[in-house]
């Protein structure tokens, strides 16, 4: 692991040091997940970003998915 160094104004630090208190945590462990949830995150809203951008270069036909409608069909019972 490399150490590195950030700036942070001085109201999120004191949140982000009340909420490693009551984790039990580091900062810099909660920094590392922070960081990977974020970059989770973007990569999330990239997909969907691809994800819409295909269908509007190509949308859904009329009845392109019809033949799935019984596999979602639950039945009564």
């Amino acid at each position: 692991m490399r150490a590195i160094q950030i700036t942070i104004d001085e109201g999120l630090l004191k949140e982000v040091d009340q909420t490693v208190q009551q984790l039990g945590i580091t900062r810099s462990a909660f920094i590392r997940d922070a960081l990977r949830l974020t970059l989770k995150k973007q990569k999330v809203l990239l997909l969907e970003h691809k994800h819409r951008e295909g269908y509007l270069k190509k949308p859904v036909e009329p009845g392109e998915f019809d033949i799935w409608e019984p596999e979602q069909e639950w039945g009564n019972g």
